[in-house]
């Protein structure tokens, strides 16, 4: 996996994303409101990996209505968790419901 960005932003630190939207575990069922929060070199690949995330947790659908890169380290749960686990690797997935 490519740790560096390859795009214009040099950044200092790892590039952590956190992607909002709502994910469907059944057709014409009501969404689950989402944040995917991962490591990636661009977005791009951060969302390809966050929507093959939500297809290995069960999800047939999402809608992905915002991306962001985090530039400082979430103070509260399940964020500051989710950010540890994406500096480690992966992908985590806050549901709210």
């Amino acid at each position: 996996m490519i740790t560096a960005p390859d795009n214009d932003n040099n950044s200092d630190g790892p590039m952590v994303f956190i992607i909002i939207g709502k994910g469907y575990e059944s057709d014409g069922g009501e969404g689950i409101d989402l944040h995917v929060m991962l490591k990636a070199p661009d977005d791009d690949t951060a969302v390809r990996e966050a929507l093959n995330a939500l297809a290995e947790e069960g999800f047939i659908e999402a809608d992905l209505d915002q991306i962001g890169l985090l530039t400082d380290i979430p103070d509260e749960e399940p964020h500051a968790s989710a950010y540890q686990g994406a500096l480690e690797g992966e992908v985590a997935i806050i549901r709210f419901r």
